[in-house]
């Protein structure tokens, strides 16, 4: 079945992206960003597993649209 999705905010005027999301039954929060895919910057960063990704997410965004609780 396929998630109901509500977007939350986004800092961006014209793309749409970046942006969080909320999915409406299980209160998980969705991110759209820019894909971090240098490898220099990837081998820096450990703990993602096989079919994750790395998102650039500016701090505004989060700061303005981030849940609170």
């Amino acid at each position: 079945m396929a998630r109901r999705i509500r977007m939350i905010g986004t800092t961006s005027d014209k793309t749409g992206c970046p942006a969080l999301f909320e999915d409406l039954d299980t209160g998980e929060i969705l991110v759209q960003g820019e894909e971090i895919t240098d490898p220099r910057d990837r081998a820096q960063m450990h703990g993602y597993t096989e079919g994750e990704t790395l998102i650039v997410v500016p701090r505004e965004l989060l700061t303005r649209f981030a849940p609170k609780e």
